[in-house]
């Protein structure tokens, strides 16, 4: 028999129904408290009020990308006084960091969330700590495979991507530095992940918190030197970085071991069903992160062929993209967690429910922005540049791309609602006719067309609302909002 809703039960009830077979291992003292809350947060996300919720679970999520994003931005601030070629070297460096940040957060990291909330939903806790050591497994050999692909054919990746003299002994020497750490950011993210998976938003924020407060101030002691600290230059941010989830890793691990999240991390025998059962959303959704940037790679060529000032308004405009995605991707791992629990308690209308209301605030949220921007371009497009001409390409842009925005906001959240069901191929679809459409047309329009700014912009609208087309098939189908035998 699967754990029932606490919440539910009848008074004198509880003890009858709490013990199972498969849940027959006594609960330690100190991990008593956090079992409560377990239960409660349970019984929250299977029978309370969606959208109160929703945002509750999303508003932590939010700061954690606010602080992680106020890190990146010291650090580029920092490295900048270093002189110009090592400012280029993180440049180089940065989109390889980003792939790993996203492969592991949202890729592998959905995943590994998906998994862990249909088994807190299905009452299979017993499941539920098991996938935390597998999840570990699992970020040891990804981000082992970083560190090796960094250190390996780092160099070759940053010459090709145009460096050279300066910019490339930087970007070699930071790549080191920053993907020796590699393995433990695998862990922190994938650890993370499993916490709100099972509901439990706080503690991410809080380590996230905590970490950026600490590493802002301790990045230019180790890149210029402070007392005892000797000058490390680049190597020092890379270093500071990797200081930082080392003891975030430590801390989580050990946090996790205590039970005291309501999960409890232990060493297990290694089972094939759990690995697949996170593969199967995490694989997925991580190339769904390697098209999404590709998607922005090979737009942003299509649009450098109309010379520097299409691109300089291209790039402006497309900036607001990297201010929605992380705030959406806030409502959109509650969305998971949410849709998760209620798939493994059976609870499927409720879950599909929730997918719907999630979308439509990733609709409103992003819709009303597109439409403010479109109606008032300059607002944004001023506070980067007042070049005429600069500002001209990309106003055209914006007012044909933003007001579908709103298609971005609502496919964006829904394919982690799909995430959640254990179902990804839905969401990969959606992403690949985005980038065959966008990118593949772009390029066809503009190279044996001769389509300008106008002809892309309206691919890439047409992209988005392909995008929120496939994703509400995917809302609409009922082979996906099925529950899972166990």
């Amino acid at each position: 028999m699967e754990l029932e809703q606490v919440a539910a039960l009848p008074a004198g009830g509880e003890m009858r129904l709490r013990a199972t077979a498969e849940e027959a291992t006594p609960v330690r003292p100190a991990a008593a408290p956090a079992a409560a809350r377990s239960q409660a947060t349970r019984a929250a996300l299977l029978t309370g009020p969606i959208l109160p919720t929703l945002l509750k679970l999303a508003l932590p999520t939010v700061t954690v990308l606010v602080a992680q994003t106020a890190v990146n931005i010291a650090e580029a601030y920092y490295v900048g006084f270093l002189g110009t070629g090592a400012l280029a070297g993180a440049a180089l460096v940065f989109p390889i960091f980003m792939l790993m940040t996203m492969m592991s957060n949202g890729g592998l990291g959905s995943g590994v969330a998906s998994a862990v909330a249909r088994a807190v939903g299905a009452g299979r806790r017993n499941d539920a700590d098991a996938l935390l050591f597998h999840a570990v497994v699992l970020a040891i050999v990804f981000g082992g495979l970083f560190t090796l692909g960094a250190t390996l054919g780092g160099p070759l990746l940053y010459r090709t991507l145009g460096g050279s003299g300066d910019a490339l002994a930087a970007a070699i020497t930071y790549s080191n530095y920053l993907f020796a750490g590699a393995v433990p950011v695998w862990i922190v993210n994938l650890q993370a992940a499993a916490l709100r998976g099972s509901g439990n938003v706080k503690v991410p924020a809080l380590v996230t918190l905590v970490g950026a407060i600490v590493t802002i101030p301790v990045s230019p002691v180790l890149i210029f030197g402070l007392g005892p600290f000797p000058r490390l230059g680049i190597g020092g941010a890379g270093i500071a970085f990797g200081l930082y989830y080392t003891a975030a890793m430590l801390f989580l691990l050990r946090y996790m071991a205590s039970g005291r999240s309501g999960l409890t991390f232990r060493v297990v025998r290694l089972r094939a069903a759990l690995f697949a059962d996170m593969l199967k959303v995490g694989i997925p959704t991580a190339v769904n992160a390697v098209l999404t940037n590709l998607n922005v790679i090979l737009i942003t060529g299509a649009v450098g062929l109309f010379g520097t000032s299409a691109l300089a308004g291209y790039g402006i405009s497309s900036r607001l993209d990297y201010i929605m995605i992380p705030l959406l991707f806030g409502i959109s791992t509650a969305t998971l967690t949410m849709v998760g629990v209620n798939m493994g308690a059976g609870q499927t209308a409720r879950a599909r429910r929730i997918g719907w209301i999630s979308g439509g605030v990733g609709l409103l949220f992003t819709g009303t922005i597109g439409v403010a921007v479109a109606v008032f371009p300059t607002a944004w497009l001023h506070l980067f540049s007042h070049d005429a001409e600069v500002v001209r390409e990309g106003t055209t842009y914006l007012r044909i791309v933003a007001p579908a925005y709103s298609a971005l906001g609502f496919g964006f959240v829904t394919s982690f609602a799909a995430q959640g069901t254990g179902r990804a191929m839905g969401p990969l679809a959606a992403s690949l006719a985005r980038i065959l459409i966008a990118a593949g047309g772009g390029w066809i329009a503009v190279t044996s067309f001769g389509a300008g700014m106008t002809g892309l912009a309206c691919l890439v609208t047409a992209s988005l609302v392909a995008y929120a087309a496939v994703c509400t098939m995917i809302m609409l189908s009922r082979r996906i909002w099925r529950p899972e035998p166990h």
